[in-house]
């Protein structure tokens, strides 16, 4: 027990050693190599701001383009976070180069999550985390400089779900897109690649009893992890989870990003579905998935279902896994170059 608990230690060490190496070349926090570290007059800027959501303390990030001129119209992109991720991770790679191409982009902690407000922490529900993205076009629409009539969306793994919830019915959003969709309500209940099938209703016990726990003012339960020691990562057997902790824990560590959630959260997580009333959607679509992501199967799964997208495109980038699509540079920028493309084809002024 001491050699374990000796391992996590050194473990916590190392990472908190790089998030002080981290933020002492990047006050913005961002933990990106190319990361913007400071604003440079005619270059992309990052804005740190903040506002409320239904009473909630909110905390963003806007970047504007290169000689960005408030005098002017620019569309606009919202850029949804994935499951245990936070702004200043892949979700501000893209909105980066999605700024350095000229669009205005925001992203934003969740709700309950990261360095947004929200009590108890790491509550994790999938209307929460959907209105997290009507609360960016909010605010981002009354941004000077954008054009509310020209406003994208984009997801990212579970924020890739979400988005495709939000779009449903917000009109305001002119054109979606998903990189690596993670249908998190779908994974919760049925398990990652459908392996927890028949514990189902065991599952939704337990975080029922949770629920009545945290009402009775007792402590919160958590599922998830907060961490991982080197002898454990070397026995995480699933590459995708193996490499999420890869990121999370260890290249792209950052102290506001855990894979906690709220063990009551599943009660609403387990009956939810990102591709229910997907027909909904009569903005053009794009989906963007690895080749090697084993999570394709869950953007294989809604893209068949968005029957009234104005138009759609599932672009595959090929030798891709789920979580390289986050940083890897020959992924990143294949997935970037479609991004602007589709943005383009359906933001600019003779599209609306």
């Amino acid at each position: 027990m001491k050699y374990i608990g000796l391992l996590i230690l050194m473990s916590m060490l190392s990472i908190h050693q790089t998030i002080r190496a981290q933020s002492e070349k990047n006050p913005f926090g961002l933990v990106y190599e190319g990361a913007i570290t400071e604003n440079v007059d005619g270059k992309v800027n990052i804005l740190p701001v903040r506002y409320k959501l239904n009473g909630i303390d909110i905390a963003a990030n806007v970047y504007t383009p290169a000689n960005y001129d408030r005098t002017k119209k620019y569309p606009a992109i919202t850029i949804a976070h994935p499951n245990g991720g936070i702004k200043e991770q892949t979700a501000g790679l893209y909105a980066q180069h999605l700024a350095e191409a000229g669009y205005i982009t925001i992203t934003a902690d969740a709700a309950y999550q990261g360095a947004s407000g929200g009590q108890p922490r790491h509550m994790d529900k999938p209307q929460f985390r959907t209105e997290d993205i009507r609360g960016m076009a909010d605010f981002i629409s009354q941004y000077p400089g954008v054009d509310r009539e020209r406003l994208g969306a984009l997801g990212i793994c579970g924020g890739g779900g979400y988005t495709l919830k939000a779009v449903q019915s917000d009109k305001r959003f002119k054109a979606v897109a998903t990189l690596s969709m993670f249908n998190t309500g779908i994974v919760r209940k049925n398990g990652f690649l459908n392996s927890q099938v028949s514990t189902i209703q065991e599952r939704l016990k337990q975080a029922s009893k949770a629920r009545a726990q945290e009402a009775g003012g007792g402590e919160i339960v958590y599922s998830g992890v907060d961490g991982i020691t080197d002898e454990e990562l070397a026995k995480v057997s699933t590459l995708f989870y193996r490499q999420g902790y890869e990121y999370y824990f260890r290249t792209h560590a950052h102290p506001n990003s855990t894979f906690l959630y709220t063990t009551s959260s599943l009660i609403d997580l387990m009956a939810w579905d990102a591709t229910d009333d997907i027909d909904l959607i009569d903005q053009p679509l794009l989906m963007i998935a690895g080749t090697n992501a084993q999570t394709l199967y869950l953007t294989l799964d809604a893209f068949p279902k968005a029957t009234n997208a104005k138009s759609k495109e599932l672009f595959l980038i090929k030798g891709a896994t789920h979580i390289e699509t986050y940083w890897k540079p020959e992924y990143v920028n294949q997935a970037v170059n479609k991004l602007v493309d589709f943005y383009q084809n359906h933001l600019s002024t003779t599209d609306l």
